[in-house]
């Protein structure tokens, strides 16, 4: 793996951005997203961003809508490229680091085979502060119902691990790990701050012991 290493700036950050449309993927602010590509247009979007100095890709999640146009979520997450390799048969595996939520604002045309879009930076601009911290947090108690929530999902995991880890990251990488809906997902990628968030989580693990994993949050 080739790291792509540095900070971007607000000053740094652009108007427009190449847009990678996946469902169920959630990337956040200082988290790490790890991508296979394989697709024509999004190894061509891969070349692309690396000749870029910010190698930013954002992230968004489609809407379903009509067979061949574009319903894309409001909002999306912009990852700098910082990991790269090749495989033999040339496809891509990729790491996105989170830097700074985006509002869509507008498709860009161009020639590109992938989408890129016209976007604003300007609800978002705590993003690329230090991390978050959550005052609100109740550990014992979230660890309980995380525990009963694993159980009911039959997943196993790094207890130890999680135990230690600071809260945002923790939060966050639940969110993007968890076998959540695309539209919570996207509920947790709105949320305004870290609290917010990890009250959005904590009602759909809630609501996923109560109602049932096949049921959606309404």
């Amino acid at each position: 793996m080739t790291y792509l290493g540095g900070m971007i700036k607000h000053g740094d950050l652009p108007d427009t951005l190449p847009l990678f449309p996946l469902p169920g993927a959630l990337l956040l602010p200082r988290a790490r997203l790890p991508l296979h590509i394989f697709e024509p247009r999004y190894l061509q979007m891969i070349e692309d961003c690396m000749k870029t100095p910010q190698r930013l890709i954002g992230m968004i999640q489609p809407l379903k809508g009509p067979e061949g146009q574009n319903h894309l979520n409001a909002i999306g997450c912009a990852g700098r490229l910082t990991g790269f390799s090749e495989t033999e048969d040339g496809r891509y595996m990729i790491t996105l680091a989170g830097v700074s939520r985006f509002r869509f604002l507008s498709e860009k045309e161009g020639f590109t085979p992938y989408l890129c879009a016209n976007i604003d930076w300007k609800p978002f601009a705590r993003d690329l502060g230090p991390a978050e911290h959550d005052s609100g947090f109740d550990r014992d108690a979230f660890f309980d119902l995380l525990e009963r929530y694993f159980v009911a999902q039959g997943l196993d995991t790094d207890w130890e691990s999680l135990q230690e880890a600071e809260e945002e990251l923790l939060i966050n990488s639940l969110g993007m790990l968890l076998p959540l809906e695309p539209e919570d997902k996207q509920a947790m990628l709105e949320a305004p701050c870290l609290s917010t968030r990890r009250e959005t989580l904590v009602t759909l693990l809630e609501y996923a012991l109560h109602g049932g994993s096949e049921e959606k949050l309404q």
